[in-house]
């Protein structure tokens, strides 16, 4: 990898990487590093599947992978310590008053850092980078089942405090609904199927 952070989008090739033309190898070693993360993030959060895998991050456009990474880990050869995935997802959301909104806001949808470095500001890094990364602030975001450890700290960093109650596993903050960039749902795309044009 060839910055502290890396983004990966759904070539996984990462952001600069300019080594072998074919990128089959570099494609296989990033695939490897997500489905380890991805295992390990399922594992901290009980679930049984693992929500981040090089096949999942192939078959989707609109999700990019953060990847934190410590050169000097590993004895020198480098070893990953976190991952952040993000991306627009068309969600149903209840806003203050219980009314329902369909909105495509950008959602944080896996946030994992190795145990043995959490709580030494790996997280808030890659957490920062993304922010940046996306131009988002971060009371739109959208996350799925967030842990109690990234809710203490969006609380602690970013002043979210009160969030909206939903009926799936998003949460989201109070001021997510307040000038939402992304506050109304996407046009539908054109398609032609069996010769008739669709919109989806």
């Amino acid at each position: 990898f060839p910055q502290e952070v890396c983004l990966v989008r759904n070539d996984l090739i990462p952001a600069g990487y300019q080594g072998e033309a074919s990128h089959a190898s570099i494609r296989q070693q990033v695939a490897t590093v997500l489905n380890v993360m991805g295992e390990a993030s399922a594992r901290a959060q009980g679930l049984k599947n693992a929500i981040t895998s090089g096949n999942k991050m192939l078959n989707v456009e609109n999700q990019t992978a953060y990847i934190l990474v410590d050169k000097f880990g590993n004895n020198g050869m480098g070893s990953v310590v976190g991952l952040l995935k993000v991306g627009m997802k068309k969600l149903f959301l209840l806003d203050e008053f219980g009314k329902h909104r369909e909105m495509i806001p950008q959602c944080v949808l896996d946030f994992y850092v190795v145990e043995s470095r959490q709580r030494s500001g790996c997280g808030k890094r890659l957490f920062e980078f993304m922010l940046r990364g996306e131009g988002v602030d971060p009371r739109y975001l959208a996350i799925d089942r967030p842990s109690p450890k990234l809710v203490s700290s969006l609380r602690k960093h970013y002043g979210l405090v009160s969030t909206i109650p939903q009926v799936n596993n998003y949460v989201i903050f109070s001021g997510f609904f307040k000038d939402q960039p992304q506050a109304s749902p996407a046009p539908k795309k054109a398609r032609i199927y069996m010769g008739k044009l669709q919109y989806v």
